[in-house]
């Protein structure tokens, strides 16, 4: 993943075939609905 994030300028992020995201990889690695596809938790989690 920081490989990736190092290497473009845009990034688009798929859920299950849907895009959840496409920004700058700082914002996609801030995104809530990133957070929560890929690590299972957001801001609010517990």
């Amino acid at each position: 993943v920081k490989l990736v994030m190092g290497l473009c300028d845009r990034v688009a992020v798929l859920d299950f075939g849907r895009k959840i995201a496409e920004d700058v990889p700082a914002e996609v690695q801030r995104n809530d609905a990133v957070i929560n596809a890929y690590l299972g938790g957001g801001k609010h989690a517990h």
